[in-house]
Protein backbone atom coordinates (compact mmCIF):
# COMPACT_ATOMS: atom_id res chain seq x y z
CA UNK A 1 0.00 0.00 0.00
CA UNK A 2 1.15 3.93 -0.63
CA UNK A 3 2.44 5.08 2.53
CA UNK A 4 0.49 8.17 4.07
CA UNK A 5 2.52 11.42 2.79
CA UNK A 6 3.36 13.48 5.87
CA UNK A 7 2.06 16.51 6.89
CA UNK A 8 5.32 18.71 5.95
CA UNK A 9 5.99 21.66 8.10
CA UNK A 10 6.31 24.89 6.91
CA UNK A 11 6.81 26.81 9.68
CA UNK A 12 9.77 28.35 8.39
CA UNK A 13 8.38 29.57 5.60
CA UNK A 14 7.08 32.82 6.80
CA UNK A 15 5.07 33.64 3.54
CA UNK A 16 2.21 30.66 3.98
CA UNK A 17 -0.53 33.19 4.96
CA UNK A 18 0.03 37.11 3.96
CA UNK A 19 -3.09 37.95 4.68
CA UNK A 20 -1.84 40.81 7.32
CA UNK A 21 -0.58 42.84 4.25
CA UNK A 22 -4.95 42.83 3.26
CA UNK A 23 -5.65 44.44 6.14
CA UNK A 24 -6.43 41.14 7.77
CA UNK A 25 -9.72 40.37 5.56
CA UNK A 26 -11.57 37.21 6.21
CA UNK A 27 -10.00 35.59 2.21
CA UNK A 28 -11.54 32.25 1.89
CA UNK A 29 -9.41 29.18 0.71
CA UNK A 30 -10.39 25.54 -0.91
CA UNK A 31 -13.67 24.89 -1.05
CA UNK A 32 -14.62 27.61 1.28
CA UNK A 33 -13.98 30.08 -1.96
CA UNK A 34 -16.61 28.79 -4.04
CA UNK A 35 -18.58 31.86 -5.26
CA UNK A 36 -16.88 34.53 -2.86
CA UNK A 37 -15.93 36.46 -6.10
CA UNK A 38 -16.21 37.97 -8.95
CA UNK A 39 -15.35 37.08 -12.75
CA UNK A 40 -15.17 41.15 -13.43
CA UNK A 41 -12.57 40.83 -10.12
CA UNK A 42 -10.13 39.32 -12.71
CA UNK A 43 -8.34 40.86 -15.88
CA UNK A 44 -8.17 38.54 -18.90
CA UNK A 45 -5.33 36.79 -19.87
CA UNK A 46 -6.01 38.77 -23.17
CA UNK A 47 -6.10 42.01 -21.38
CA UNK A 48 -2.53 40.82 -20.02
CA UNK A 49 -1.03 39.77 -23.17
CA UNK A 50 -2.31 42.59 -25.52
CA UNK A 51 0.33 45.12 -25.46
CA UNK A 52 2.54 44.39 -22.43
CA UNK A 53 3.17 40.47 -21.52
CA UNK A 54 3.32 39.20 -25.07
CA UNK A 55 5.85 37.11 -25.21
CA UNK A 56 4.81 35.45 -22.24
CA UNK A 57 1.49 35.22 -23.38
CA UNK A 58 2.19 33.76 -26.32
CA UNK A 59 4.06 31.48 -24.21
CA UNK A 60 1.14 30.46 -21.87
CA UNK A 61 -1.24 29.99 -24.74
CA UNK A 62 0.28 27.00 -25.97
CA UNK A 63 0.95 25.71 -22.41
CA UNK A 64 -1.76 23.12 -20.88
CA UNK A 65 -2.28 25.84 -17.88
CA UNK A 66 -4.49 27.80 -20.38
CA UNK A 67 -5.94 24.59 -21.42
CA UNK A 68 -6.70 23.33 -17.86
CA UNK A 69 -10.51 23.83 -18.51
CA UNK A 70 -10.92 23.10 -23.05
CA UNK A 71 -8.07 20.33 -22.67
CA UNK A 72 -10.29 17.25 -24.45
CA UNK A 73 -9.93 14.88 -21.86
CA UNK A 74 -10.45 17.10 -19.31
CA UNK A 75 -13.55 17.71 -20.52
CA UNK A 76 -14.90 14.55 -21.27
CA UNK A 77 -13.54 13.75 -18.05
CA UNK A 78 -15.16 16.42 -16.03
CA UNK A 79 -18.73 16.17 -18.29
CA UNK A 80 -19.08 12.37 -18.62
CA UNK A 81 -17.43 11.24 -15.69
CA UNK A 82 -17.37 13.78 -12.79
CA UNK A 83 -20.59 16.24 -13.13
CA UNK A 84 -22.95 12.68 -13.65
CA UNK A 85 -21.40 10.76 -10.52
CA UNK A 86 -21.87 13.81 -8.25
CA UNK A 87 -25.61 14.00 -9.40
CA UNK A 88 -25.70 10.35 -8.29
CA UNK A 89 -23.55 10.54 -5.06
CA UNK A 90 -23.78 13.68 -2.86
CA UNK A 91 -20.79 12.46 -1.52
CA UNK A 92 -19.12 13.19 -4.90
CA UNK A 93 -20.06 16.66 -4.90
CA UNK A 94 -16.66 17.73 -4.72
CA UNK A 95 -15.88 16.13 -8.27
CA UNK A 96 -18.52 18.53 -10.04
CA UNK A 97 -17.21 21.80 -7.70
CA UNK A 98 -13.57 21.15 -6.67
CA UNK A 99 -12.52 20.17 -9.81
CA UNK A 100 -12.70 23.76 -10.65
CA UNK A 101 -10.95 25.01 -8.19
CA UNK A 102 -7.87 23.41 -10.27
CA UNK A 103 -8.98 23.51 -13.65
CA UNK A 104 -11.59 26.53 -13.84
CA UNK A 105 -10.13 28.28 -11.30
CA UNK A 106 -12.14 32.29 -11.53
CA UNK A 107 -15.53 30.50 -12.81
CA UNK A 108 -14.80 28.58 -9.44
CA UNK A 109 -14.21 31.69 -7.59
CA UNK A 110 -17.27 33.13 -9.43
CA UNK A 111 -19.63 30.22 -8.39
CA UNK A 112 -20.33 29.17 -12.18
CA UNK A 113 -20.59 25.80 -11.50
CA UNK A 114 -20.56 23.44 -13.33
CA UNK A 115 -19.49 25.84 -15.59
CA UNK A 116 -20.35 26.17 -19.69
CA UNK A 117 -19.21 23.64 -21.75
CA UNK A 118 -16.09 24.85 -23.51
CA UNK A 119 -18.07 25.46 -26.43
CA UNK A 120 -19.94 28.24 -25.36
CA UNK A 121 -16.30 30.14 -24.77
CA UNK A 122 -17.03 31.29 -21.54
CA UNK A 123 -14.84 32.71 -19.20
CA UNK A 124 -14.18 29.41 -17.33
CA UNK A 125 -11.96 28.91 -20.75
CA UNK A 126 -9.52 30.60 -19.58
CA UNK A 127 -8.32 28.06 -17.66
CA UNK A 128 -5.17 28.88 -14.91
CA UNK A 129 -4.81 32.36 -16.16
CA UNK A 130 -2.20 35.16 -15.66
CA UNK A 131 -4.24 37.17 -12.97
CA UNK A 132 -5.46 33.81 -11.14
CA UNK A 133 -1.92 33.28 -10.37
CA UNK A 134 -0.45 36.82 -9.75
CA UNK A 135 -3.25 37.39 -7.18
CA UNK A 136 -2.53 34.88 -4.62
CA UNK A 137 -0.50 35.83 -1.86
CA UNK A 138 -0.29 32.09 -0.02
CA UNK A 139 -2.12 29.45 1.23
CA UNK A 140 -4.68 28.35 3.62
CA UNK A 141 -3.44 25.31 6.01
CA UNK A 142 -0.55 23.28 6.52
CA UNK A 143 0.08 21.58 3.63
CA UNK A 144 -0.60 23.06 -0.10
CA UNK A 145 -3.03 21.05 -1.58
CA UNK A 146 -6.54 20.66 -3.10
CA UNK A 147 -6.47 24.43 -4.22
CA UNK A 148 -6.54 26.22 -1.04
CA UNK A 149 -4.35 28.83 -2.15
CA UNK A 150 -5.46 32.47 -1.29
CA UNK A 151 -6.03 34.71 -3.83
CA UNK A 152 -6.58 38.43 -3.41
CA UNK A 153 -7.35 40.11 -7.15
CA UNK A 154 -6.55 44.12 -7.43
CA UNK A 155 -4.31 46.56 -8.61
CA UNK A 156 -1.55 44.95 -6.86
CA UNK A 157 0.11 41.68 -8.72
CA UNK A 158 2.46 39.79 -7.18
CA UNK A 159 5.42 37.96 -8.78
CA UNK A 160 9.48 37.63 -8.24
CA UNK A 161 9.91 41.34 -8.78
CA UNK A 162 9.08 44.10 -6.74
CA UNK A 163 9.05 47.77 -7.43
CA UNK A 164 8.46 49.23 -10.37
CA UNK A 165 5.11 49.79 -10.70
CA UNK A 166 3.31 50.20 -14.00
CA UNK A 167 0.36 52.62 -14.44
CA UNK A 168 -2.11 49.19 -14.45
CA UNK A 169 -0.70 47.43 -11.54
CA UNK A 170 1.71 47.90 -8.24
CA UNK A 171 4.39 45.06 -8.42
CA UNK A 172 5.39 43.14 -5.23
CA UNK A 173 7.81 40.35 -4.60
CA UNK A 174 6.23 37.66 -3.82
CA UNK A 175 8.88 34.73 -2.50
CA UNK A 176 5.75 32.89 -2.16
CA UNK A 177 5.12 32.08 -5.99
CA UNK A 178 8.72 31.27 -6.56
CA UNK A 179 7.87 28.12 -4.10
CA UNK A 180 7.22 25.12 -4.49
CA UNK A 181 4.49 25.11 -2.66
CA UNK A 182 2.36 27.58 -4.59
CA UNK A 183 2.77 24.48 -6.94
CA UNK A 184 1.12 22.25 -4.46
CA UNK A 185 -1.78 23.98 -3.97
CA UNK A 186 -3.06 22.33 -6.96
CA UNK A 187 -0.28 19.34 -7.79
CA UNK A 188 -1.51 18.06 -4.17
CA UNK A 189 -4.97 16.50 -4.57
CA UNK A 190 -6.81 14.25 -1.65
CA UNK A 191 -10.11 12.46 -2.35
CA UNK A 192 -13.19 12.55 -0.80
CA UNK A 193 -11.79 10.05 0.81
CA UNK A 194 -8.59 11.71 1.94
CA UNK A 195 -6.48 9.38 -0.17
CA UNK A 196 -3.30 11.60 -2.01
CA UNK A 197 -4.24 10.87 -5.21
CA UNK A 198 -1.77 13.72 -6.54
CA UNK A 199 1.16 14.49 -4.83
CA UNK A 200 3.58 15.80 -7.45
CA UNK A 201 4.91 18.75 -4.92
CA UNK A 202 5.20 16.45 -1.71
CA UNK A 203 6.75 13.71 -3.55
CA UNK A 204 9.23 16.38 -4.78
CA UNK A 205 9.19 17.39 -1.26
CA UNK A 206 10.51 14.21 -0.12
CA UNK A 207 13.05 13.87 -2.72
CA UNK A 208 16.84 14.99 -3.03
CA UNK A 209 16.15 17.93 -5.44
CA UNK A 210 14.18 19.55 -3.22
CA UNK A 211 17.18 19.19 -0.27
CA UNK A 212 19.70 20.43 -2.49
CA UNK A 213 17.34 23.82 -3.10
CA UNK A 214 15.79 23.02 -6.67
CA UNK A 215 12.20 24.37 -6.87
CA UNK A 216 9.59 23.20 -9.41
CA UNK A 217 10.22 26.04 -11.83
CA UNK A 218 13.51 25.36 -12.51
CA UNK A 219 12.64 22.46 -14.70
CA UNK A 220 9.23 23.65 -15.72
CA UNK A 221 9.21 27.59 -15.73
CA UNK A 222 13.07 27.53 -16.87
CA UNK A 223 15.17 31.10 -16.78
CA UNK A 224 15.80 32.86 -20.09
CA UNK A 225 17.49 36.76 -20.38
CA UNK A 226 14.58 39.01 -21.94
CA UNK A 227 11.84 40.97 -20.91
CA UNK A 228 8.67 40.30 -18.77
CA UNK A 229 6.98 43.13 -20.18
CA UNK A 230 7.43 45.01 -23.71
CA UNK A 231 8.38 47.90 -22.58
CA UNK A 232 9.93 47.03 -19.06
CA UNK A 233 13.90 46.37 -18.24
CA UNK A 234 15.66 43.42 -19.94
CA UNK A 235 16.85 41.10 -17.45
CA UNK A 236 18.88 37.74 -17.33
CA UNK A 237 16.16 35.39 -15.44
CA UNK A 238 13.06 36.16 -17.00
CA UNK A 239 11.10 32.94 -16.48
CA UNK A 240 9.83 31.20 -19.29
CA UNK A 241 6.15 30.47 -18.91
CA UNK A 242 6.24 27.15 -21.01
CA UNK A 243 4.88 25.04 -18.03
CA UNK A 244 6.34 21.70 -20.61
CA UNK A 245 5.21 18.44 -18.52
CA UNK A 246 3.48 15.29 -18.92
CA UNK A 247 1.83 16.55 -22.13
CA UNK A 248 4.92 17.90 -23.61
CA UNK A 249 7.04 14.79 -25.53
CA UNK A 250 10.31 16.53 -25.49
CA UNK A 251 9.76 16.77 -21.72
CA UNK A 252 8.81 12.82 -21.10
CA UNK A 253 11.46 11.87 -23.61
CA UNK A 254 14.64 10.51 -21.96
CA UNK A 255 13.19 10.86 -19.03
CA UNK A 256 14.53 7.36 -17.63
CA UNK A 257 17.73 5.60 -18.90
CA UNK A 258 17.68 1.82 -19.61
CA UNK A 259 20.63 -0.83 -20.92
CA UNK A 260 20.08 -4.27 -20.99
CA UNK A 261 22.45 -7.06 -21.23
CA UNK A 262 22.81 -10.98 -21.37
CA UNK A 263 24.02 -13.01 -19.02
CA UNK A 264 26.16 -14.65 -22.03
CA UNK A 265 26.89 -13.89 -25.28
CA UNK A 266 26.85 -17.07 -27.12
CA UNK A 267 24.42 -19.71 -27.04
CA UNK A 268 22.62 -22.45 -28.76
CA UNK A 269 19.26 -23.13 -29.76
CA UNK A 270 17.27 -24.80 -26.66
CA UNK A 271 20.07 -23.16 -24.01
CA UNK A 272 18.43 -19.83 -21.57
CA UNK A 273 19.63 -16.93 -21.51
CA UNK A 274 18.93 -14.29 -18.98
CA UNK A 275 18.81 -10.59 -19.92
CA UNK A 276 18.99 -7.68 -17.17
CA UNK A 277 17.48 -4.10 -18.08
CA UNK A 278 18.67 -1.41 -15.48
CA UNK A 279 16.51 1.58 -15.59
CA UNK A 280 17.78 4.96 -14.04
CA UNK A 281 15.24 8.07 -13.32
CA UNK A 282 18.03 10.35 -14.58
CA UNK A 283 15.55 13.12 -15.14
CA UNK A 284 12.47 13.93 -13.09
CA UNK A 285 12.61 15.82 -9.09
CA UNK A 286 9.18 13.74 -8.65
CA UNK A 287 7.99 10.13 -9.44
CA UNK A 288 7.38 9.26 -12.81
CA UNK A 289 4.79 8.99 -13.72
CA UNK A 290 3.30 11.70 -11.32
CA UNK A 291 0.36 13.59 -11.74
CA UNK A 292 -2.92 11.87 -12.66
CA UNK A 293 -1.33 8.61 -11.79
CA UNK A 294 -4.86 6.86 -12.77
CA UNK A 295 -4.92 7.77 -15.81
CA UNK A 296 -1.24 7.19 -17.11
CA UNK A 297 0.95 4.46 -17.69
CA UNK A 298 4.34 3.62 -18.44
CA UNK A 299 5.67 -0.04 -19.36
CA UNK A 300 8.89 -1.76 -20.58
CA UNK A 301 8.68 -4.00 -23.81
CA UNK A 302 11.50 -6.93 -24.54
CA UNK A 303 11.80 -8.45 -27.79
CA UNK A 304 14.58 -10.28 -29.65
CA UNK A 305 14.91 -10.62 -33.12
CA UNK A 306 16.50 -13.46 -34.91
CA UNK A 307 18.82 -13.22 -38.10
CA UNK A 308 15.54 -14.16 -40.07
CA UNK A 309 13.83 -11.21 -38.95
CA UNK A 310 11.35 -12.95 -36.83
CA UNK A 311 9.90 -11.38 -33.44
CA UNK A 312 9.54 -12.88 -30.07
CA UNK A 313 8.26 -11.21 -26.92
CA UNK A 314 10.06 -11.39 -23.40
CA UNK A 315 7.80 -11.12 -20.70
CA UNK A 316 8.90 -10.09 -17.63
CA UNK A 317 10.42 -12.12 -14.87
CA UNK A 318 8.27 -11.91 -11.96
CA UNK A 319 9.50 -10.83 -8.39
CA UNK A 320 7.02 -11.98 -6.24
CA UNK A 321 6.48 -8.84 -4.03
CA UNK A 322 2.93 -8.22 -2.66
CA UNK A 323 0.90 -6.06 -5.29
CA UNK A 324 2.81 -6.85 -8.08
CA UNK A 325 0.21 -8.23 -10.54
CA UNK A 326 -0.64 -4.79 -10.93
CA UNK A 327 2.38 -3.88 -12.61
CA UNK A 328 2.36 -6.80 -14.96
CA UNK A 329 0.78 -6.35 -17.82
CA UNK A 330 -2.54 -9.18 -18.30
CA UNK A 331 -5.65 -9.29 -19.86
CA UNK A 332 -8.08 -8.29 -16.58
CA UNK A 333 -11.03 -6.13 -16.90
CA UNK A 334 -10.77 -3.05 -14.53
CA UNK A 335 -12.75 0.70 -14.08
CA UNK A 336 -15.93 -1.13 -12.98
CA UNK A 337 -17.20 1.86 -11.59
CA UNK A 338 -17.78 4.13 -14.86
CA UNK A 339 -20.83 2.71 -14.89
CA UNK A 340 -22.02 4.64 -12.19
CA UNK A 341 -21.53 8.33 -13.88
CA UNK A 342 -22.50 6.24 -17.13
CA UNK A 343 -26.15 4.95 -16.09
CA UNK A 344 -24.55 1.72 -16.55
CA UNK A 345 -25.19 -0.29 -13.06
CA UNK A 346 -23.83 -3.82 -14.83
CA UNK A 347 -20.77 -2.25 -16.54
CA UNK A 348 -18.14 -5.12 -16.85
CA UNK A 349 -15.27 -2.66 -17.36
CA UNK A 350 -12.75 -2.25 -19.74
CA UNK A 351 -9.02 -3.67 -20.70
CA UNK A 352 -7.32 -2.91 -17.53
CA UNK A 353 -3.93 -1.78 -19.66
CA UNK A 354 -4.07 -2.05 -23.25
CA UNK A 355 -0.39 -3.58 -23.59
CA UNK A 356 1.17 -6.51 -24.17
CA UNK A 357 0.73 -9.51 -21.79
CA UNK A 358 3.63 -9.87 -19.65
CA UNK A 359 4.89 -6.25 -19.88
CA UNK A 360 6.34 -4.65 -16.99
CA UNK A 361 3.97 -1.00 -15.63
CA UNK A 362 5.24 1.19 -13.60
CA UNK A 363 2.09 2.21 -11.85
CA UNK A 364 0.60 2.91 -8.80
CA UNK A 365 -2.96 1.49 -8.84
CA UNK A 366 -5.90 3.67 -7.82
CA UNK A 367 -8.63 1.81 -5.92
CA UNK A 368 -12.50 2.75 -5.26
CA UNK A 369 -14.12 2.05 -2.14
CA UNK A 370 -15.21 -1.86 -3.21
CA UNK A 371 -11.41 -2.53 -4.16
CA UNK A 372 -11.58 -2.40 -7.90
CA UNK A 373 -9.04 -0.26 -10.08
CA UNK A 374 -10.53 2.98 -10.80
CA UNK A 375 -9.23 5.89 -13.02
CA UNK A 376 -11.96 8.23 -11.27
CA UNK A 377 -9.53 10.04 -8.77
CA UNK A 378 -12.20 11.66 -6.26
CA UNK A 379 -13.91 8.12 -6.12
CA UNK A 380 -10.63 6.43 -5.05
CA UNK A 381 -10.00 5.28 -1.97
CA UNK A 382 -6.60 3.05 -1.39
CA UNK A 383 -3.65 2.46 -3.66
CA UNK A 384 -1.83 -0.50 -4.92
CA UNK A 385 1.63 -0.75 -4.85
CA UNK A 386 3.58 2.35 -5.63
CA UNK A 387 6.12 0.59 -8.61
CA UNK A 388 7.02 4.44 -10.11
CA UNK A 389 10.44 5.77 -10.47
CA UNK A 390 11.06 7.94 -7.49
CA UNK A 391 13.97 10.94 -8.32
CA UNK A 392 17.34 9.08 -9.36
CA UNK A 393 15.96 5.47 -8.46
CA UNK A 394 17.07 2.74 -10.34
CA UNK A 395 15.13 -0.17 -11.05
CA UNK A 396 16.43 -3.62 -12.48
CA UNK A 397 14.15 -6.14 -13.91
CA UNK A 398 15.15 -9.67 -15.61
CA UNK A 399 13.73 -11.55 -18.75
CA UNK A 400 14.63 -15.24 -18.83
CA UNK A 401 14.23 -16.34 -22.81
CA UNK A 402 14.54 -19.68 -23.14
CA UNK A 403 16.29 -20.16 -27.04
CA UNK A 404 13.39 -22.18 -29.34
CA UNK A 405 14.80 -25.21 -31.00
CA UNK A 406 14.22 -23.75 -34.35
CA UNK A 407 16.32 -20.39 -34.03
CA UNK A 408 18.30 -19.54 -36.79
CA UNK A 409 21.88 -19.19 -36.34
CA UNK A 410 23.30 -15.70 -36.19
CA UNK A 411 23.07 -12.24 -34.35
CA UNK A 412 19.97 -12.13 -31.90
CA UNK A 413 19.67 -8.54 -31.28
CA UNK A 414 17.05 -7.93 -28.21
CA UNK A 415 15.37 -4.52 -27.25
CA UNK A 416 14.12 -3.01 -24.27
CA UNK A 417 11.86 -0.19 -24.71
CA UNK A 418 9.90 2.64 -21.97
CA UNK A 419 6.59 3.45 -23.48
CA UNK A 420 4.87 6.16 -21.92
CA UNK A 421 1.14 6.94 -22.63
CA UNK A 422 -0.98 9.77 -21.26
CA UNK A 423 -4.57 7.48 -21.05
CA UNK A 424 -5.22 4.00 -21.18
CA UNK A 425 -6.40 3.43 -24.97
CA UNK A 426 -9.42 1.03 -23.48
CA UNK A 427 -10.93 4.32 -21.57
CA UNK A 428 -9.83 6.27 -24.41
CA UNK A 429 -11.63 4.14 -26.74
CA UNK A 430 -14.76 3.92 -24.44
CA UNK A 431 -15.41 7.61 -24.03
CA UNK A 432 -14.35 8.51 -27.77
CA UNK A 433 -11.39 10.75 -26.85
CA UNK A 434 -8.98 11.81 -29.52
CA UNK A 435 -6.57 9.02 -30.20
CA UNK A 436 -3.51 11.37 -29.32
CA UNK A 437 -4.30 11.05 -25.77
CA UNK A 438 -3.53 7.18 -25.87
CA UNK A 439 -0.80 7.12 -28.59
CA UNK A 440 2.37 5.63 -27.14
CA UNK A 441 5.57 7.89 -26.94
CA UNK A 442 8.99 6.12 -26.64
CA UNK A 443 10.95 7.25 -23.49
CA UNK A 444 14.01 5.24 -24.15
CA UNK A 445 14.93 2.08 -25.84
CA UNK A 446 18.69 0.06 -25.55
CA UNK A 447 20.24 -2.94 -27.66
CA UNK A 448 21.93 -5.89 -26.61
CA UNK A 449 22.96 -8.95 -28.95
CA UNK A 450 23.84 -12.32 -28.53
CA UNK A 451 25.28 -14.96 -30.88
CA UNK A 452 23.14 -17.85 -31.52
CA UNK A 453 25.79 -20.65 -33.03
CA UNK A 454 24.79 -23.70 -35.20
Amino acid sequence: MKKAWPLIALAAVPFVLLLAAQSEQAVKAGDEALGTRRYEDYDTPRFCGTACHTDIFQQWTQSMMSQAYTHHWDEIEYFRLAVPHAEKDPAMAQAQEGCNGCHAPIAFLAGDVPPPRPEKNSRANESVSCDLCHTVTGFSGDVPFNFNWISVPGKTKYGPRGGGDSPEHNLQQSAFLASSEFCGTCHNEKSPFGAWVKATQLEFQEGPYAREGFRCHDCHMTYAPGRSAAMGNTYPDVRQHLFHGAHDPGKVRGTVELRIHPDIREAEPGETVKFTIVLFNQKTGHKFPTGSVEDRIVWMHVEAQDSKGQVHHLPVDKKGFPGEDTTIAGEALAYQDMGIPLGKPDFPGVARDGVPAGDRIFRMAYFDPQGRMTIQQWNTKSFGVDYRFGPRESKIETCTFSLPASLPPGPLTVTAALYYQKLIKSIADLLNVPAEEAEPLKVNEHSTTVMILD
